[in-house]
């Protein structure tokens, strides 16, 4: 299909102003903890993105259009504090850096499918768009966002494409979002390459960040890092683990952001672009860079007609990593389903 033609179903897709619907949560919640905001998830279709929010408060915006990739900005975590970096989306907020514009917030995508650079954001790189927005769903404990996507280089060519599911919920001391994509080879055989550049990623707020960069106007940085096989700090970066979980003290609150790789996924526990700078990403491909292996090692190939799903968890969650009980919240993710498409 053309790729007008996907625009226009995506056009049709999000006709209407408030979706509110019902759906089945995975934990109920009521009340408030710690100024948590719980209560029924909203979401509601604005120009361009879809809103959502948690007990009336807002928890994240759903941004598919105007950019290279759908992206998830701001984040609001436990306290109402902002857990992702605002740049490139906000220019001049002070104390954050301007390095790496193409680390948006919150995304999934990856820096070498059939020779398209699809991480980066400049003239020839390829862009991943909304064709369809397939559901959003809100409920008393639970929202749902799901689309379908075409990967398409800047030639105009499309060169697969996905269906990607996103669940949202506050429970007791955190916010969970749930980010399933399943990649279909719809348009022949798909390779993602063996580069560090990818996939699952999240630029963090600055303090959490594990080192300053003055330079830059970052002076704030207070972050901690570790992963599930107890690697502390910068070495979090190319090695194999369940989960890596970052923490840091802001506006005097200890809050953090763990991101959990399931065991369903392909080459599980996958590698990590976790950098000291404050970027988190779930990398199974980026073999050579992590573990000095020969180049294209890392490369997976998905045959025409065939699909591979990846499912990870972002837990915005008070407190440090014992506090937060990140192996214990783990083990429960673990022992959920995944659900291809």
């Amino acid at each position: 299909m053309r790729l007008q033609c996907f625009k226009r179903a995506m056009v049709l897709g999000i006709a209407g102003s408030v979706l509110l619907f019902t759906a089945l949560g995975l934990l109920s919640c009521s009340g408030r903890q710690n100024d948590q905001s719980q209560g029924p998830v909203t979401i509601t279709a604005l120009e361009g993105k879809l809103r959502v929010e948690v007990g009336g408060d807002l928890f994240t915006e759903y941004i598919y259009e105007g950019g290279f990739k759908p992206i998830l900005y701001p984040v609001i975590g436990p306290h109402g504090i902002g857990m992702t970096r605002n740049f490139p989306m906000k220019d001049d907020v002070e104390g954050e850096g301007d390095d790496h514009p193409h680390q948006r917030s919150l995304w999934f995508t990856h820096g070498e499918v059939n020779e398209v650079n699809f991480w980066g954001e400049s003239p020839g790189c390829g862009k991943t768009v909304q064709a369809e927005l397939l559901q959003a769903e809100g409920g008393p404990d639970h929202g749902v966002i799901r689309t379908r996507n075409l990967w398409v280089g800047s030639d105009g060519k499309v060169q697969l494409s996905d269906t990607r599911t996103i669940g949202f919920r506050a429970v007791p001391g955190a916010r969970i979002i749930d980010y399933q994509v399943t990649i279909h080879a719809s348009e022949g055989d798909v390779t993602f390459s063996d580069t560090k550049e990818g996939t699952m990623g999240v630029r963090t707020h600055p303090n959490l960040r594990l080192e300053n960069d003055p330079e830059r106007g970052v002076t704030t940085a207070n972050g901690q890092a570790v992963n599930s096989e107890g690697v502390e700090g910068r070495d979090v970066w190319g090695k194999r683990a369940k989960w890596v979980d970052y923490w840091g003290t802001i506006d005097g609150k200890t809050v953090g952001v763990a991101i959990f790789d399931h065991p369903g996924n392909p080459r599980h526990p996958t590698w990590w672009h976790a950098r000291h700078y404050g970027l988190i990403a779930a990398n199974p491909f980026g073999v050579h860079d992590f573990e000095d292996k020969p180049e294209g090692e890392g490369d997976l190939l998905i045959k025409a007609g065939d699909s591979v799903t990846f499912a990870y968890r972002f837990l915005f969650h008070e407190g440090d990593t014992g506090k937060a009980g990140i192996a214990d919240q783990y083990e429960r993710y673990a022992a959920s389903t995944i659900t291809t498409e």
